[in-house]
């Protein structure tokens, strides 16, 4: 696969949000560039300036490891980024080819035990997404929690779609922009990790061409894993929750996430999770099969 945009666009942008005093360096009154010189990553990451250029270039097939590692020390890459250079690399020389998806994970249908699993989780929204942000499984409080992504049939139960073609996101975060960047660094993580995936290039494609919002931040390059935090949403029914969240990586699904909310005990939160789960109970939400294939 011919990736050497991707690479070129990927390593420009990290060198231009270093400055030189991050590195290290003397920041001089005449640079004409943001962030850091080529000659001053190559000096860094002790490769020569040709190499270096050929790397930015977006030539990365065959590169060793160690300077990729070398390169991700001087451009000072988090643990999320370095790992999506060496998803890049892994692309430009074919070495991927083990591990691209060998079916669309739209075909993927929850068995029986992780719909129980799910079902067993009361307290909080459980659900499994792809890299693409498809909603694949959830309990019946996460089909609740989800209920404006699944009022509109356009959102095809995909988070991304929803946070940026669906006004309805617009009240559902209330950090809309945030919540914005975290989609689109989900997304083009999972592009250096899948980038053979049809639908992903589809999904992007739609995006780029539907919304400035995301098109602004996909040339941004950034990338993130996903794995715990907090946030802050405003459901149709019960109103605003702060709740905090937990992403698992499944080992029987490689790819998928099982995604966990929750309230702090005791707070305005839960009980709010405790309504919403109230209201779950009055609505025809579709059973768990139903849920598994959505």
């Amino acid at each position: 696969m011919d990736n050497r945009a991707e690479v070129r666009e990927f390593l420009t942008s990290r060198r231009a949000k270093i400055t030189p005093e991050q590195a290290g360096l003397p920041a001089g009154s005449r640079r004409r560039v943001p962030g850091l010189r080529r000659s001053e990553v190559a000096a860094l990451a002790d490769v020569s300036v040709e190499y270096y250029a050929k790397l930015e270039r977006g030539n990365l097939a065959g590169v060793s490891p160690a300077v990729l590692e070398a390169v991700a020390r001087a451009l000072r890459l988090d643990d999320a980024e370095r790992a999506h250079l060496l998803n890049l690399a892994q692309a430009a020389d074919g070495s991927d080819a083990l591990t691209r998806p060998r079916r669309r994970a739209t075909q993927w249908k929850a068995h029986r035990s992780l719909q129980w699993v799910l079902d067993a989780i009361t307290a909080g929204p459980a659900f499994v997404r792809n890299g693409r942000m498809d909603l694949l499984a959830t309990n019946q409080l996460a089909r609740a929690f989800y209920d404006d992504v699944y009022a509109t049939a356009d959102n095809q139960a995909n988070l991304a779609r929803f946070q940026f073609l669906d006004p309805a996101s617009r009240r559902f975060f209330p950090d809309w922009d945030q919540a914005a960047d975290v989609a689109v660094a989900i997304l083009r993580t999972e592009a250096g990790r899948n980038p053979h995936d049809k639908d992903l290039h589809d999904l992007v494609g739609e995006l780029s061409t539907r919304s400035d919002d995301f098109r602004t931040r996909w040339g941004a390059h950034n990338v993130r894993h996903h794995g715990t935090g907090t946030k802050r949403f405003h459901h149709h029914t019960v109103g605003g929750l702060t709740l905090a969240y937990e992403g698992l990586e499944m080992a029987a699904a490689p790819g998928l996430t099982l995604t966990v909310y929750t309230a702090e005990p005791g707070s305005p939160h839960e009980e709010g999770l405790r309504l919403l789960a109230s209201w779950a109970a009055t609505q025809n939400l579709g059973s768990p099969a139903e849920r598994s294939a959505d």
